[in-house]
């Protein structure tokens, strides 16, 4: 039992991780109708923030708190230089757009900074572990499953609270619509691309945290375990993101667990097979009927 619930709260922790990424593809594909595949290059970003604010000796909370700061307006930057000249182009040149500054940021990060992993010292305090009677849980998986609750809870709250939030859930909606009840679109996309950055800022963190290192594409595999959460909860959907993520961390920690040694070579096709099987009954993923940011 005490097994089980270990892998219970790892696979919480590393499915809120895949969620955050995953809500900030499927807010910017519910706004603007683009996956943005530079978005692991948020979470890189951050990281490296995070890396060089620590060398010059500042302190790890204030350096953290400036790495999502960083990852924000890295993504509000990327909105105004790449996204908007071709806001008006057509599907394709928007995806191969994003794979540009993917591609281009690779390049930056492997000859300004290096190809070697940059190991980022996390603090005793969340490194160890808290002990529950003869349970022990680490202090990691427990940071991501409540920075993960916390981040999703204030989304939500924003969003329904909000003038901006509301403009951004009608934008979702009926985009043309919005801009001509007079809603400013650049404004609605800026938000946009500034939540899902910090949301990346925030799950890179998580990532560090739970492998004491930033290089250059750390986003890489995170962002392609979103891209599938998001298709699998329906693209556009919020909710339908967030447990797309939720369900693809937990099939990927359970695996690993329980598969006999054999299999386990096999873990990530038998994962994705599972994840296709899901298809069969719900053809445009499980939240496929959304249509909007709810």
């Amino acid at each position: 039992m005490e097994f089980f619930l270990q892998q219970f709260i790892n696979a919480m922790a590393l499915g809120g991780t895949y969620a955050l990424i995953a809500i900030g593809l499927a807010m910017i594909f519910s706004v603007m109708n683009l996956i943005n595949f530079a978005h692991g290059e948020l979470m890189t970003i951050g990281g490296y923030v995070l890396f060089f604010l620590l060398v010059m000796g500042m302190p790890f909370g204030a350096a953290l708190l400036l790495s999502l700061v960083a990852a924000a307006l890295a993504a509000v930057a990327m909105e105004l230089v790449a996204f908007r000249p071709f806001r008006n182009a057509d599907i394709v040149t928007m995806l191969l757009t994003s794979f540009a500054v993917s591609s281009i940021l690779h390049v930056l990060f492997q000859n300004f900074i290096g190809v070697r992993p940059k190991a980022i010292a996390v603090p005793p305090a969340i490194s160890g572990a808290l002990t529950f009677g003869t349970f022990n849980v680490g202090v990691v998986p427990l940071i991501s499953i409540l920075a993960s609750v916390v981040s999703v809870v204030a989304l939500v709250l924003f969003l329904r609270t909000t003038h901006v939030g509301v403009a951004m859930r009608a934008a979702a909606q009926d985009f043309r619509t919005t801009q001509l009840m007079g809603i400013n679109a650049n404004a609605v996309i800026l938000a946009a691309f500034a939540i899902s950055g910090l949301l990346a800022g925030v799950a890179g963190a998580l990532w560090i945290f739970q492998r004491g290192a930033v290089d250059p594409v750390m986003g890489v595999m995170p962002l392609l375990k979103a891209f599938i959460a998001v298709v699998v909860g329906g693209l556009g959907s919020l909710p339908g993101a967030a447990v797309g993520g939720l369900l693809l961390g937990t099939l990927e920690v359970f695996l690993r667990a329980y598969l006999p040694e054999g299999l386990l070579p096999f873990r990530d096709a038998i994962s994705l097979s599972l994840v296709i099987g899901i298809f069969t009954f719900y053809p445009h993923g499980l939240f496929g009927d959304a249509d909007a940011v709810r």
